[in-house]
């Protein structure tokens, strides 16, 4: 809203008005706005959840030893993360660019999928929270919308990378982009040039209908897209910052490769897709990034508040929707690797007991998953009736603040390798 505003004031040359024009300005005012809110909103937040009584369920003992010393803790904390994302935005973003409507229907979308889940399991004490397949619904759906606006609407438009021998002779070659811009089926693929694949050309044992087929397969993989990390950040969501610390170190770097895209001179230089007004993302990014920071405040170890389902459904849905609009979906295996390890080990974890069982021996891999619980769980704690794998991995466990620093800096680590395949290739 104030964008607008100030865009009008400037018509009259009010000093300073031009800035708004800037992505930049905005962006940064964004974030630090958002960690204002997140820091403020949330003190009063977590007082008031005390003051009605409104905690955490009681952790099971057996999973984190730990637990001990966080009894009466609110939770819900989402709701500090959506409210310090939104506002900034509200406030700042074009309201009426097409991706950031994506972007504040998918917060709201999953951030009330996950409120319900958590008001199930607090106010009548299911701790199963809402069933499962309840949730799958609400993020296929969401997916789903995603991926057919994208489809449907004539403001998602790209103009595609083309490479050219430089004028002069050598080796290096010209990087332009197609001067029309058109709907595109291309998404990027890390560590090959001109890394673009066209999902309508992995369809084309269809004939004459492969873009159809294209499109459709592209809304089957924003659907996927969107569940897989949803999941991925609600699993990694077990301890104090974890979560919130690795979303934020992700947000930075799809902050950064949304800018790139945004902006022809840089989508030249780095020979990847030009999606014109995508900007807007980079406004989101900055909020999105400044609300886990300041939601830190209080989520750092020990924790004063949990983000329950309401935050981490709601962040992982952020993650995949903005990965998919700027095309860069095939990197989320490495950005999100802490994500897709936690939910490879529920899946190994899970799938290898059932099979084992059938032969009538109880056998597990893990000590205990998500992956995270695993460096934790003391063997004392362990199943007696069962055999484990990996019992001897680690030898000791670690206190949950030491695994989170370490899952921090991997996520750190595959950050800088999703921005490095910019350039490797």
């Amino acid at each position: 809203m104030l964008y607008y505003l100030f865009r009008f004031l400037e018509d009259f040359n009010i000093p300073g008005s031009h800035l708004w024009s800037y992505i930049s300005f905005r962006a940064l005012l964004a974030l630090i706005l958002s960690l204002l809110i997140s820091a403020w909103f949330g003190g009063k937040f977590i007082k008031w959840m005390k003051r009605r009584k409104i905690f955490e369920t009681e952790r099971d003992p057996d999973i984190d030893p730990f637990g001990v010393e966080k009894k009466g803790v609110p939770t819900m904390g989402g709701i500090i993360i959506i409210v310090s994302m939104l506002v900034p935005v509200l406030l700042l973003g074009r309201l009426r660019n097409i991706y950031l409507i994506l972007m504040i229907a998918t917060t709201l979308w999953l951030g009330f999928l996950g409120f319900m889940d958590d008001y199930i399991k607090i106010f009548r004490g299911d701790k199963g929270g809402l069933k499962g397949k309840y949730k799958i619904i609400g993020q296929v759906s969401i997916g789903f919308i995603v991926g057919l606006t994208l489809y449907l609407s004539p403001d998602v438009v790209m103009r595609e990378n083309i490479s050219a021998p430089s004028a002069n002779g050598q080796q290096t070659e010209v990087v332009s982009h197609e001067q029309q811009a058109h709907k595109s089926l291309h998404t990027t693929i890390p560590f090959t040039k001109h890394h673009n694949l066209s999902y309508s050309e992995i369809m084309s044992f269809v004939g004459k209908h492969k873009v159809a087929a294209g499109w459709i397969l592209f809304v089957l993989m924003t659907i996927i897209v969107v569940t897989a990390v949803s999941n991925g950040a609600n699993l990694n969501d077990g301890m104090d910052g974890m979560c919130a610390g690795n979303s934020a170190i992700i947000g930075v770097a799809l902050g950064i490769l949304a800018y790139v895209s945004s902006h022809i001179g840089y989508a030249s230089y780095f020979d990847i897709m030009y999606i014109p007004h995508s900007e807007e993302l980079v406004v989101f990014l900055c909020a999105f990034v400044g609300a886990m920071v300041g939601f830190l405040w209080y989520n750092a170890y020990p924790a004063q508040v949990f983000m329950g389902d309401t935050g981490s459904l709601t962040i992982g849905g952020v993650i995949g929707v903005c990965a998919v609009i700027i095309h860069k979906e095939l990197l989320l295996p490495i950005l999100c690797g802490i994500f897709f390890v936690e939910s490879l080990s529920v899946i190994i974890q899970t799938q290898w007991f059932k099979w084992m069982k059938r032969k009538g021996q109880r056998v597990r891999v893990f000590r205990a998953t998500p992956i995270h619980d695993n460096f934790r769980k003391l063997n004392s704690q362990l199943d007696q009736t069962s055999r484990y794998i990996l019992k001897g991995w680690p030898k000791r466990p670690f206190h949950e603040s030491k695994i989170t620093i370490r899952f921090w800096i991997t996520t750190i680590i595959l950050a800088a390798i999703t921005i490095i395949t910019l350039k490797v290739r």
